[in-house]
């Protein structure tokens, strides 16, 4: 069982560009383990928030820890999958054993093992880049949870995948989170979120504006905001 990065405190979170807040002073604790979905518009601030967890952008104002860490402390305890994958010129198998060298010396089974998981076994000799879409997805998580990471983060690692890579995908951060890994995804999609989440964030111009139990957020949730937000409307 991976070490825990828990409790996550983020204290007064701000990143602007020009005049413009894109995260304004955003407050949030994340105690629980399980998977915390982050909802909300586009332009709300979502991918920014789940990059300054990474370490990737630093921000103008505030604090974040990560247990008792600081995010660019930690990284080598997390893993990210982003939207697009980004994967090296080499074949499937290949991806992995860059990513995890120790391994493919040591225990390279594991290696084989890890493919099969997000069904790709039958394509370890095949170019990285050759692959569908969603086959890479699969891939660059299949890479991420090689680290068996304390936290994993997903920003919306599904959007446009086929059905099949949907679920697989789905099932994998399950079991992750099952084995203790704290999951944090980003989530447009209201069915996958349904399915997936034990706690919901909805945050809406860089501000936070909702954090509650899934169940209570998708039955009752109660800013006017999240709930225009789960009818469908537009946002602006």
């Amino acid at each position: 069982m991976p070490d825990s990065l828990l409790p996550i405190h983020i204290r007064d979170l701000r990143l602007s560009k020009g005049d413009r807040a894109l995260l304004a002073g955003i407050n949030l604790t994340i105690e629980d383990p399980g998977i915390t979905v982050i909802m909300g518009p586009n332009g709300a601030g979502k991918t920014l928030l789940l990059r300054c967890l990474h370490g990737l952008i630093k921000p103008d104002r505030g604090q974040i820890t990560l247990g008792p860490l600081a995010p660019e402390s930690s990284r080598d305890q997390q893993a990210m999958v982003f939207q697009h994958p980004v994967l090296l010129r080499r074949t499937a198998l290949q991806n992995l054993a860059f990513a995890a060298p120790e391994l493919a010396r040591s225990e390279p089974q594991r290696l084989i093992n890890a493919l099969a998981a997000v069904h790709l076994a039958d394509r370890a000799d095949q170019p990285a880049r050759m692959l569908s879409g969603g086959e890479q997805q699969r891939l660059a998580l299949a890479r991420a949870l090689l680290s068996q990471p304390a936290l994993l983060l997903l920003d919306e690692a599904t959007a446009s995948l086929d059905p099949a890579s949907v679920l697989v995908i789905e099932s994998l951060v399950k079991a992750q989170s099952a084995q203790g890994t704290k999951v944090i995804l980003i989530s447009h999609d209201q069915g996958q979120a349904r399915r997936l989440a034990d706690e919901v964030v909805f945050i809406s111009d860089g501000q936070l504006k909702e954090q509650s139990p899934a169940d209570s957020f998708f039955s009752a949730p109660r800013t006017p905001m999240a709930k225009a937000y789960l009818a469908g409307e537009i946002l602006l």
